[in-house]
């Protein structure tokens, strides 16, 4: 008999399409996947290098929990250099994924009862993790609209004697949204007014931003001592199998969360560690390069969805997702299937276009789905043209 633990935990909706995509391509069709929030560039040369030579000087042991000290410092230089916070080496703690670091800290922070107030549309893991770890969702929603900001007003009418923390990213997976130093100083604004409310902020999409500013609420002297700040390596260095992820906390927070991983995974592989300090304190060239190339194909997929009637999308400004509301489409039908809301879209979509999307139900938003342009552009231009023909059979 299995745990109501585990009864009542979703099944990851993004690992779902992967599988719907292999399982199609396997019988032979040519299934475009855009479901994955994984760059489609190798690790960059010079951080394999390091992997390397770490191997072959024997760094294969087990590691402190929290991590090496080589790589905390650089955390720690990094913080101070590209984000204006002041951790110190024992603030931080190494992970096995930014993943593991937000689930140690809802182990390490939540009671049952506790709530954690998500904005909305959210990571899709933001929930489940918060549910797992005996804690109850508070969901903030702002639509396509707002650009998925919700207002400081929405913030603060959240907030209740009950709520542990608030989480949220910038850039934002799934749509790929940047709040601005106005908007995160208004919202430290509001939580300067509630001393028991803790602040984590995801910033794994950091180096992926086109707006040429990369704020941390954290920064902020009212909210300082009271942000934990999430972030790692997969996405803007495309180390997404490498497995680091790290945060910058309060001390009593980071020696928590280093007691829960002491006996869940214990540290994260000695080798990786050792590259993630070369990644952060070398030439940032080809991330920065990666960052130029995913901008050019949001660009073109903005202007392809422009030519699909219905859909209506914001203007992301990082990560490498976007989040169209296909709304519109609910009720229609092409004689067979009825497309009721976003599940039934990306299921239709999937059958009839064999182009992987994900529905926004598993990010809050039921009206949206999302699409990585974490892929070539040729095969995003074929995607969206296959997107735009099955559409245009819907009645």
């Amino acid at each position: 008999m299995l745990s109501e633990r585990v009864l009542n935990l979703a099944e990851s909706e993004t690992l779902k399409m992967a599988r719907m995509a292999r399982e199609l391509r396997a019988i032979g069709h040519d299934v475009i996947s855009l479901s994955l929030g994984e760059p489609d560039f190798d690790t960059p040369d010079h951080i394999k290098e390091a992997a390397y030579q770490a191997l072959k000087e024997g760094y294969t042991k087990y590691t402190p929990v929290a991590g090496l000290p080589e790589l905390t410092k650089a955390i720690s230089e990094k913080f101070k250099r590209d984000n204006q916070l002041d951790y110190r080496p024992e603030q931080i703690v190494v992970s096995n994924g930014a993943k593991q670091t937000i689930y140690n800290l809802c182990q390490a922070l939540l009671n049952p009862g506790d709530e954690v107030i998500l904005f909305a549309p959210y990571w899709v893991s933001y929930l489940e993790i918060v549910k797992l770890s005996g804690g109850t969702p508070v969901c903030v929603y702002a639509g396509v609209a707002h650009d998925f900001k919700p207002t400081p007003q929405q913030l603060s009418d959240a907030i209740t004697s009950k709520t542990k923390f608030v989480l949220f990213s910038s850039p934002c997976n799934p749509t790929g949204t940047v709040f601005t130093r106005e908007e995160l100083e208004a919202y430290a604004n509001v939580l300067a007014q509630h001393e028991h409310v803790l602040v984590v902020s995801d910033e794994i999409y950091e180096f992926i931003n086109f707006t040429h500013e990369h704020v941390s609420i954290g920064s902020f002297p009212q909210v300082k001592d009271r942000t934990i700040t999430v972030n790692g390596f997969a996405k803007g260095f495309s180390m997404t199998g490498w497995r680091l992820g790290y945060m910058g906390a309060p001390k009593y927070i980071a020696d928590a969360c280093t007691k829960i991983q002491g006996q869940v995974t214990s540290g994260a592989a000695s080798f990786s560690q050792k590259a993630g300090a070369v990644a952060l304190m070398s030439d940032l060239a080809p991330t920065f390069a990666m960052r130029e190339a995913f901008r050019e194909r949001r660009d073109i997929v903005l202007s392809m969805l422009e030519e699909v009637p219905g859909i209506r999308a914001n203007h992301p400004d990082g990560a490498f997702y976007v989040f169209p509301d296909v709304s519109s489409y609910f009720g229609k039908t092409d004689g067979h299937v009825t497309i009721q809301n976003a599940d039934d879209f990306c299921d239709y979509v999937m059958s009839n276009a064999y182009v992987g999307l994900v529905s926004g139900t598993a990010f809050g938003d039921p009206n949206c789905f999302r699409l990585s342009y974490a892929a070539s552009e040729e095969q995003l231009r074929e995607a969206i043209r296959r997107l735009k023909e099955v559409l245009g059979r819907l009645r």
